[in-house]
């Protein structure tokens, strides 16, 4: 447990500093090389979590394919050497960002996170297990009742789903919030290279 809690505070450090670098440092192509960093660093989140699918596919698509479309704009556009220009979006993005924040800690105060850590966390192991090997044997239904999947529709839905079936059910709506953050992401890498 010490070397997991070592490995996080390791990447929340790595993190937190590259995605201040991000918002702060000028050269807009070191400011995406810093995106990157974050990016490898969230992989390492899912990691710590037993996610690997989704660690293998933020480091293919999100460290891969967006952070090259994004240094691929970067060197499209001309004069990459000024950094970003004040502009009249400034006070209305720190506002937004502002809000964010605050939404975010209330959230994170008001959550009995104590309440979550027994149940849920059997629970998701048993449905990543399951994501990845279909549960037959007497241990592995035991290993559901103990989980939370106390009847036998619950048992039967769990042995069924793959990581699909979680993507589209379960789990929709952070499904879809990294295909808004895709998409935010295309649109300001073509707000980048976009002629002035």
């Amino acid at each position: 447990m010490l070397f997991q809690e070592i490995v996080f505070w390791v990447l929340s450090v790595l993190a937190i500093g590259a995605s201040l670098g991000v918002v702060l440092v000028k050269d807009l192509f070191r400011a995406a090389l810093l995106l990157v960093v974050v990016f490898i660093a969230v992989a390492g989140f899912f990691v710590l979590l037993n996610a690997e699918f989704l660690a293998v596919v933020q480091v293919l698509i999100y460290a891969g394919a967006i952070a090259i479309l994004i240094i691929f704009a970067i060197m499209l556009t001309r004069d990459v050497q000024h950094g970003n220009l004040p502009n009249r979006f400034q006070i209305p993005a720190a506002t937004l960002a502002a809000v964010l924040l605050a939404v975010m800690v209330a959230v994170a105060v008001d959550t009995k996170w104590d309440l979550l850590a027994g149940q849920a966390q059997s629970r998701a192991q048993a449905v990543q297990t399951s994501a990845v090997r279909t549960l037959e044997s007497p241990r592995d239904l035991a290993g559901l009742e103990r989980a939370g999947f106390a009847t036998e529709g619950e048992r039967t839905a769990a042995q069924e789903a793959g990581l699909a079936d979680l993507l589209i059910g379960d789990f929709v709506l952070p499904f879809e919030a990294v295909s808004l953050l895709l998409l935010a992401a295309v649109i300001g890498a073509l707000a980048l290279v976009r002629p002035r």
